[in-house]
Formats: structure tokens, C-alpha cells, sequence
């Protein structure tokens, strides 16, 4: 009989989406202007190997990038917001992140060698943080993005006393 996996309790904040939405424009703005300058070099080189109709087309290069990612723009903060779960559950964190593919990650407690906290440029504006987890293997490694500034101290707290009596137990 399988038991299918269950979504951790704990929504990341609401104002992750905010955070995500920001993070998103930021890269549509660079590879929208990229494709501004690479149409703008193309076009004005005169580049003899570019076919005629796409020289004398390039300037439809940004307008298709930004039409094409301007949808994923909006719809990546919902859909991650509804996918980043976490949990901490006796002696285990759970979590669950992605957008377009999904990653479940259980770190036992007595495996965690260090708990950071961390904050982006955009994480500090909206008074969000990430909590990071590391063990000795990097596949039993995680982070928690898009919590809420004082959850994500509490969590980092938490863990690092757990870790720690748990080692002094095994000891």
C-alpha cells in the first residue's frame, strides 16, 4: 500500500509573492533589455550570414521575449506561493518547494550541522528571510524562502537547539 506524500502544515508568508513577482521583473527587465541590445547590435551591424527577412525583422526579437515571459512573470509568485510548504515535526524538517518541477526535502534534525538565516536585497524591503539548512551532504541540504522575518529567526533558533541536544544525546 503506498502513502502518498502529504503537504507540510506552514505556508511560506503571503508576501513571498510579492517577493517572487519582484525577483521575476527584475529578470524580464534584463532579458527584455538584452534582447533590445542584441537586436539593436544585430540590426546595426549589418551582419552579412543573418538572413535578409530576420535583419530586416530583428526588431520583433525583444517584442516576442517579452510577450512570451511577461505571462510567466505573473503567474510564477501564485504558483510557487502554492507550492513552498514547510513544516517541523518532531525531529524532522519538511519542506516543499518548486514551480515547475517539485522538490520534497526531509532533513532529520540530528543530521543539521548548520542553520543560517539570509536576506536578499528584496527579502530585507518586504521584512522576509530565507532559512537555510545544511548537513554533510548537499543532497540533505535545504532552504526555506519566503518567510516572514521573525518565523524565519524562531525556525533558525529552533533547529539549532534541537541539533544540538540531539548531539549531546548521541554523545
Amino acid at each position: 500500500m503506498t502513502v502518498p506524500l502529504r503537504a507540510p502544515a506552514n505556508q511560506v508568508s503571503r508576501k513571498a509573492i510579492t517577493l517572487w513577482l519582484l525577483e521575476a521583473l527584475f529578470g524580464f527587465v534584463l532579458l527584455v533589455g538584452g534582447s533590445i541590445l542584441a537586436a539593436t547590435w544585430i540590426g546595426g551591424s549589418g551582419w552579412s550570414w543573418v538572413p535578409g527577412w530576420l535583419s530586416d525583422n530583428i526588431w520583433l526579437l525583444p517584442v516576442v521575449v517579452g510577450v512570451v515571459m511577461a505571462p510567466l512573470v505573473v503567474i510564477e509568485p501564485f504558483w510557487r506561493y502554492a507550492v513552498h510548504r514547510w513544516e517541523l515535526s518532531g525531529d524532522v524538517v519538511y519542506a516543499r518547494a518548486g514551480w515547475i518541477s517539485r522538490e520534497w526535502v526531509f532533513v532529520p534534525v540530528s543530521r543539521i550541522q548548520t542553520v543560517d538565516k539570509a536576506q536578499g536585497w528584496f527579502e530585507r524591503l518586504l521584512g522576509l528571510a530565507t532559512v537555510e539548512i545544511r548537513t554533510a551532504s548537499y543532497a540533505g541540504s535545504s532552504s526555506i524562502k519566503g518567510l516572514d522575518y521573525a518565523i524565519a529567526a524562531r525556525l533558525s533558533e529552533d533547529l539549532a537547539r534541537r541539533a544540538e541536544e540531539l548531539r549531546d544525546d548521541a554523545t
